[in-house]
Order: C-alpha cells, then sequence, then structure tokens
C-alpha cells in the first residue's frame, strides 16, 4: 500500500490520486515525477502500474537479431555502428544467403526474427522483398519484425514510390511487424544536432501509422540521455501515446539508454543508474495505452534490466543471440541468452517468467 502522506510531503499526491484511479497523467504530471528528488517513490507507482496491467509475470520471446549491413547514409552523430561507404574499414553488408547462415546456425529456431541495418545509399527494395519471402518459406512460424521506419523511408525513396506503397510490398513479401527503431527524441531542435539527415518526427509516425493502418503491429523507441531535457522526454511519449489512441497499433514501448562509447556526440554529464530506471518508470506511467515496457538487457545490462521489471517494465526482450548496434556504442552485456538464463534471472528478481510471441501472447512450451 502506497504511503499518501509521503507523496503528499513530496508534492506528488495528485499524481498519486490519478495513478490509483487509472487517470491519464498530464505533461506537467510528468515533470513533477521528473522533479522528485525520491526515485523510489517513483519506482512504487511504476511498480503498481505495471502489477495492475501484468502481475507477477515478465515475458521474453526466443528471437535472432540480425543486422544486415551498417553501411548508412544518415550520419547521426551519436551513432558508433555507422560507416559510410562499402570500403571504410569495418564495414559489412550481408548477402541473402549471410542472413539465411546466421538462422540456420542460431541455437534455437527463433520465434521471432528482427532484422534491421543501416540505410545502404544502393540496396534495392528487392533486395528486402527477396530476402523476406525466403525467410517466410523457410520459417513459417516466425515473426518477421524487420526495418524501422527510417529504413521504410529510405526504400522508399530509392525506389521512387511512397512509403504506404513501400509497406505493402513489404508486408506482400512477408513482413509481420516493424521494430520500432529510429525514434530517438522527437524535437525538431533536438534532431537537428543528433541525427539531421533521418527521418523527422512526422514522418516517422506516420510511417507507423500507415502500418497500423495495414494491419502492421510496431514498436516504439525513445533514446534518451544524451542532450535532451526531461521536457523533450516527454514530450515524445505524449506524441506517441497520442497516435496509440487514435491507430493503437503499438504493442511495446523500448526506452533506449544512450551509451556514449565510439560516438561523435559528447555529453556532459552521462546517465546514472537511478536515471535510467526513473525514466522507464515515468514511461509506464504516461503511456498508459501502450501495453508493454521493455527492459532491453542488451543496452541496460542484465543486472540493471532486472531492476527495470521492479521499475515498470514487465519484457525482457529475448535471446537475441548476436547484436552490433548497442554493442558498437559500448555494450558491455553477452551476446545472447539462453532459455533457461533468461528465465532463471526472471525468477532471480522475484518475478514469473512467460515465454511469448511477438503480440505478447504467452507460449507452452515443453522442454526436455
Amino acid at each position: 500500500m502506497l504511503d499518501r502522506q509521503r507523496y503528499a510531503r513530496l508534492g506528488l499526491e495528485t499524481v498519486l490520486d490519478k495513478v490509483l484511479a487509472g487517470e491519464r497523467l498530464s505533461l506537467s504530471d510528468g515533470e513533477a515525477l521528473f522533479a522528485c528528488p525520491d526515485p523510489l517513490a517513483v519506482g512504487d507507482l511504476a511498480h503498481l502500474v505495471r502489477t495492475r496491467m501484468h502481475g507477477d509475470a515478465a515475458y521474453y520471446v526466443v528471437n535472432r537479431h540480425i543486422n544486415y549491413t551498417n553501411v548508412c547514409v544518415n550520419g547521426c552523430t551519436f551513432c558508433a555502428y555507422q560507416r559510410e561507404n562499402d570500403e571504410q574499414t569495418g564495414a559489412f553488408r550481408l548477402s541473402r544467403e549471410d542472413v539465411l547462415d546466421k538462422l540456420e546456425r542460431a541455437p534455437s529456431e527463433p520465434r521471432e526474427i528482427h532484422m534491421v541495418g543501416g540505410c545502404h545509399p544502393t540496396l534495392p527494395l528487392s533486395f528486402f522483398e527477396q530476402t523476406l519471402a525466403e525467410l517466410r518459406g523457410r520459417y513459417p512460424q516466425a515473426v518477421l519484425k524487420c526495418f524501422t521506419a527510417v529504413e521504410i523511408a529510405h526504400f522508399a525513396a530509392l525506389e521512387g514510390i511512397s512509403t504506404l506503397e513501400t509497406l505493402r510490398r513489404l508486408q506482400a513479401a512477408g513482413l509481420n511487424m516493424l521494430p520500432g527503431g529510429g525514434a530517438e527524441i522527437f524535437a525538431p531542435e533536438i534532431r537537428e544536432q543528433v541525427c539531421p539527415r533521418k527521418s523527422d518526427a512526422e514522418e516517422w509516425l506516420r510511417i507507423h501509422e500507415e502500418a497500423h493502418g495495414l494491419g502492421l503491429k510496431t514498436n516504439c523507441t525513445m533514446l534518451f540521455g544524451h542532450i535532451e531535457t526531461s521536457a523533450h522526454r516527454l514530450d515524445h511519449l505524449d506524441r506517441l501515446r497520442r497516435l496509440q489512441d487514435r491507430a493503437n497499433g503499438f504493442v511495446c514501448f523500448i526506452p533506449l539508454p544512450f551509451l556514449t562509447e565510439n560516438s561523435k556526440l559528447k555529453i556532459e554529464r552521462p546517465l546514472t543508474g537511478l536515471d535510467e530506471l526513473k525514466t522507464i518508470a515515468i514511461s509506464r506511467l504516461m503511456l498508459d495505452n501502450v501495453p508493454h515496457i521493455k527492459a532491453y538487457w542488451v543496452m541496460l545490462t542484465v543486472k540493471q534490466a532486472q531492476a527495470a521489471l521492479l521499475w515498470g517494465a514487465d519484457d525482457f526482450d529475448g535471446t537475441v543471440v548476436e547484436e552490433k548496434i548497442g554493442h558498437e556504442a559500448g555494450a558491455t552485456s553477452q551476446q545472447g541468452l539462453t532459455r533457461s538464463e533468461l528465465d532463471e534471472m526472471i525468477r532471480g528478481c522475484g518475478f514469473r517468467p512467460v515465454e511469448r510471441d511477438s503480440y505478447f501472447n504467452p507460449i507452452e512450451t515443453r522442454r526436455g
């Protein structure tokens, strides 16, 4: 039971009343939460909401991440993954055969194939259509969760067609879902400094709304802890929930902490662990219409992701197997986890592990 006097002393009694009544928080409520000197009080509110929505369940999926290229035309200042061209040291581009080989060598057959990459200057849409068609043929039960809205916009520009037509063609080839990356921070004054060549907020939101209109579910993200303010974070969250009010297509929100290693973007005050947890908690409280919040262990580290399950998150992502983007930026987590490791980590912090599919339907598993 939450202590009303505690929240009254912190100036959060109105926020507490709204949370208890299941009412939407305002942007000023969000600012009060960010300004709160007692981060545990914020975490307790988020845990209450998380428990009300999901009980003691903590979800994960058997998935396989594939990053098909790091060659990208966007040149975002925060990105440690990007290479300018195919000839630059460290650049790579996978063929369809490479993609299939990575999947065949995965420890277990994935229920979800998560494929994203840089915006390569010459890879045509047909390459991705053919790759999806082959994946669909070989892994008919897997959800193909591929390509950010930024990649969709890039494919459309190269092809000279609309983003809606691009989505339709990819869906016909086998695409089931968009992963949600590329949102960064929506505020134009921040994007101008961190990703000036990338799709702006309006394009990102429009592409997701187009995907929702086609029946494609998507995730959504926020990259935080660089040069943005708490007001920018709240504006970002509010834009996401307003789109969700209209289209109801977001399945999960993924808060992504900015990792500083190998980045051109230099910041004065790196994120602390409490900053990360507080932002995850406030995301749970503000995004009242997005059902799930991910503790993305790849970028948080496993221990911090475990803590995040007590600060509003309910999803632990999955097996992953191999991830390049976060690790190029300095992620110190493992490359992959097994089902048994995920089960153990979730149980170890007091939750009940639930294997899921990409849409958060529980999966009954029988393991020998």
